[in-house]
């Protein structure tokens, strides 16, 4: 979703920072203190938000909770650090967090430039804008003029200027660098429009003081693949946060759910049972330096990603976004897993 405008200058910076500060062996630290820290949001409903308690839930949140799953067999052994467009990278790369799980695309400068890692993609998005209703505008094409509510320092900010370019459009940027600043500014009617990923527009509309007064646009502009990074140079950290995310997604297959894992444990097929640890030659999860039952724990403490999305952002939440392009691939999306065997 979101890119800082100085990757380069910040990658050169902290290339050196992250190689001394952080461990190569991610997986033994986490071990070590008991517990993996994830950098999430400031709060976006569905991906990374906290109730009034503190509480953290979210797809990004259910990722780390399924790490934890994965090491400890307790998805509580985690702590969320809150950060900001602006400072996810340097905290990722100085080793102040083990992993993002911060709703950020995957882009080529950010896989190569700033010493990161990305592989998995748990929700595929693409940037809209959303306009009061009071413009009377039915599509992005309609917005010349308007004034744009956007963050600073990320690839949305650049994503708008290159769209109303390419459209012969004018527009007046509207920047703040919190998230929560442009959408109070949007609210309060300092500008006409606002723009993000279009997932995170669904969830800003319903924190809206009248969200009926305002409308998501058709328009999708750009490829937003959404996903965790890690730092470079640690293989099994890397493997071990890709393929947490691909096993939520072949237990969706498989048709293992929280619910039924127990009795799949005993009962399922020679693959299922493999996927859960129980088959001969199950030592996969050795190979990822947790336990073999490691897939079991993270879809029986957290569940598969179909029930991750729909409770999070789907129909079982109050966002209610279709599954789409991150159906399965077997029903028409992309969500697609490398096989566990």
């Amino acid at each position: 979703m979101n890119k800082t405008l100085l990757s380069a200058a910040l990658g050169a910076a902290f290339l050196g920072i992250g190689a001394s500060a952080a461990s190569a062996d991610t997986l033994a630290d986490v071990k070590a203190k008991g517990f993996v820290t994830c950098g999430v949001s400031q709060g976006v409903p569905g991906f990374s938000n906290p109730d009034d308690k503190g509480e953290w839930s979210g797809i990004d949140v259910d990722y780390c909770r399924g790490i934890a799953a994965a090491v400890f067999g307790d998805p509580k052994k985690v702590k969320f650090a809150s950060l900001s467009a602006k400072d996810r990278f340097p905290a990722l790369q100085s080793g102040e967090i083990d992993v993002l799980t911060r709703n950020t695309t995957w882009t080529i400068s950010r896989d190569t430039s700033l010493g990161l890692n990305f592989r998995s993609v748990n929700y595929y998005d693409g940037q809209g804008f959303m306009a009061k209703k009071s413009l009377n505008v039915k599509s992005a094409t309609e917005l010349s003029g308007a004034s744009v509510c956007v963050q600073q320092g990320t690839t949305t900010e650049l994503n708008m200027a290159d769209y109303f370019k390419a459209n012969g459009m004018q527009y007046n940027p509207v920047v703040f660098e919190k998230e929560s600043d442009a959408t109070s500014a949007f609210d309060a009617g300092r500008c006409d429009v606002y723009t993000t990923d279009q997932s995170g527009l669904y969830a800003i509309r319903l924190k809206m003081k009248n969200p009926d007064e305002n409308v998501v646009l058709p328009e999708v502009i750009s490829k937003e693949p959404l996903g965790p990074a890690v730092r470079q140079g640690d293989d099994k950290w890397f493997h071990l946060v890709s393929w947490v995310h691909y096993a939520m997604v072949n237990a969706e297959e498989l048709g293992v759910t929280s619910k039924n894992a127990d009795d799949l444990k005993a009962n399922g097929s020679p693959e299922v049972k493999r996927f859960l640890g129980v088959e001969e030659g199950g030592k996969i999860g050795t190979d990822l330096g947790v336990g073999n039952d490691w897939a079991y724990n993270i879809v029986k403490l957290v569940g598969n990603y179909g029930e991750v999305f729909d409770k999070n952002v789907g129909e079982g939440s109050p966002l209610k976004i279709k599954r789409g392009i991150n159906a399965l691939w077997s029903k028409g999306g992309l969500q697609y897993a490398p096989p566990i065997r």
